[in-house]
């Protein structure tokens, strides 16, 4: 991608019309007219999350005229949850998809998306809100990876959980307080693994949805993994359990 951004009301109605993939709306508080309500409509008539800022934030963003309007591109194409387990389904497979809550770095979430491609996980699922960005910088630390991926963007991750679990896929929280050693996890069974945030892991709302909270075992003196790492053995667990189950 050249680049990551548009700014103007005009070039982020282009963009908007054209179909491509926009990651977020940054609009400066205290603007408002007809314009950029429009704008904002559009975009929530597509749920195209549309953030507030001051003008400072955009200030750092470009120097030239934003006339008040940023618009971030995506560098990924967002697919539908729903269409991804139902095809996983109808082609014999078991779903494997992995969720995060409220992972921040774009570096992490790249190399999350690695990993999920090369442990054959089908679909990664993101929030709308409080998450990283997918721009150039997370594709580029994906390895190419969020090429072949299918990235779900969902509104609600608490609503995203209770539709996997009703169709079938069992939750699989990774977390410090799990009762759970992930060695122990049945990852034979369609499942969804769930990443929390790197600052302080999975948020209560959705750790209490989890069907088993697991852990990883650790001997040294450092209580807990990077989150791209921690991602990474557990969907490889899940790998190798599903390998051996059909060898």
């Amino acid at each position: 991608m050249t680049t990551d951004f548009v700014f103007g009301i005009r070039p982020v109605q282009e963009v908007l019309q054209s179909g491509k993939e926009i990651d977020k709306l940054l609009i400066q508080k205290g603007i408002q007219n007809d314009a950029i309500a429009e704008l904002v409509e559009q975009c929530r008539q597509v749920n195209i999350p549309v953030v507030q800022v001051p003008e400072e934030k955009l200030r750092r963003i470009t120097r030239k005229n934003h006339q008040g309007v940023i618009c971030f591109l995506s560098a990924v194409t967002f697919a539908s949850l729903d269409n991804i387990i139902s095809e996983t389904y109808a082609a014999g497979q078991l779903p494997l998809v992995i969720a995060l809550d409220r992972v921040t770095d774009v570096r992490n979430v790249g190399a999350i998306a690695r990993s999920a491609d090369c442990a054959g996980a089908q679909a990664l699922i993101l929030p709308e809100r409080g998450g990283a960005r997918l721009g150039g910088d997370a594709f580029k630390a994906s390895a190419g990876a969020l090429s072949y991926l299918p990235v779900c963007r969902e509104r609600s991750l608490r609503g995203a959980l209770h539709f996997l679990q009703s169709n079938g896929l069992q939750v699989v929280a990774c977390t410090e307080k799990g009762d759970t050693d992930i060695y122990g996890v049945d990852f034979t069974a369609p499942t969804v693994i769930l990443m929390g945030s790197e600052e302080d892991g999975i948020s209560p709302e959705l750790l209490s949805l989890a069907n088993v909270k697991a852990s990883i075992p650790m001997v040294g003196h450092i209580s807990s993994l990077n989150v791209s790492v921690a991602a990474g053995i557990c969907l490889f667990e899940a790998l190798r359990q599903r390998q051996g189950k059909h060898s």
